[in-house]
């Protein structure tokens, strides 16, 4: 299994925040144009425990896939969970947690993993999933840049 953590400090209201990262569509605004991101289900309205929301990606060389995730917990204005039900890995866990701190707003990602194919899951988390799944990272943390003002 795989983890990967991401901080980013938003400076803006914690209210304003939670109502961004809880709203299933802006998922899109903040996902690289190169996975086209789009909700074919269950994406209405805010998130919460039970939702199943699914997309269509196309996260390696433009091939499209269906990617089902459950909106597991939510805990208002401090954190969300999703897990993927249907989709690349073995397992999917990520962890969304949103904390008030002096100037603004601490986001921590906190997203498990494990790819399939045994060995050759591990070969290519090295060669090319880790690189990816961080670049999907350092990209949001640029066009939040867009939506508030960060450190």
């Amino acid at each position: 299994m795989h983890q990967l953590i991401d901080k980013t400090k938003v400076n803006a209201q914690l209210e304003e925040v939670w109502d961004f990262f809880s709203s299933p569509h802006n998922l899109r605004k903040i996902s690289p144009e190169y996975m086209d991101f789009t909700i074919t289900k269950g994406g209405e309205g805010k998130m919460y425990p039970g939702q199943i929301i699914s997309y269509r990606v196309k996260p390696l060389m433009g091939i499209p896939m269906t990617w089902v995730t459950e909106i597991t917990h939510v805990e208002d204005m401090k954190f969300f969970v999703d897990e993927q039900r249907i989709g690349p890995y073995t397992m999917w866990h990520h962890e969304h947690h949103f904390r008030e701190v002096e100037g603004g707003v601490e986001m921590t990602d906190i997203v498990s993993y494990k790819l399939p194919l045994g060995f050759l899951g591990r070969l290519a988390h090295l060669m090319f999933v880790k690189r990816q799944l961080n670049g999907i990272f350092e990209y949001r943390a640029k066009v939040i840049k867009n939506f508030f003002r960060t450190e």
